[in-house]
């Protein structure tokens, strides 16, 4: 199972879109990753590297999207093994 994190803050519409895409996907994709929310408000060196692309979709140090959830780029990540 892969673990993706979903760069975030707590005020940004953009983000609940893509967490909540990701929620659903998770229901057709059953076991194939966890999701992780980190607020990068609370992290300067994350907010000083990605902090106008926020949200932001990664699996490691891996970008997969970025503002809008690619449905179809995280399925190619998560069965080509990226």
């Amino acid at each position: 199972m892969k673990k993706l994190t979903v760069l975030s803050r707590s005020y940004c519409h953009l983000c609940d879109d893509m967490i909540t895409g990701l929620h659903s996907l998770q229901q057709v994709l059953v076991d194939q990753y966890t999701i992780e929310v980190v607020d990068i408000d609370l992290h300067p060196a994350l907010e000083l590297t990605w902090g106008d692309k926020v949200p932001v979709l990664l699996e490691g140090d891996t970008e997969i999207c970025h503002y809008f959830l690619d449905a179809e780029r995280m399925r190619q990540c998560l069965s080509s093994g990226e």
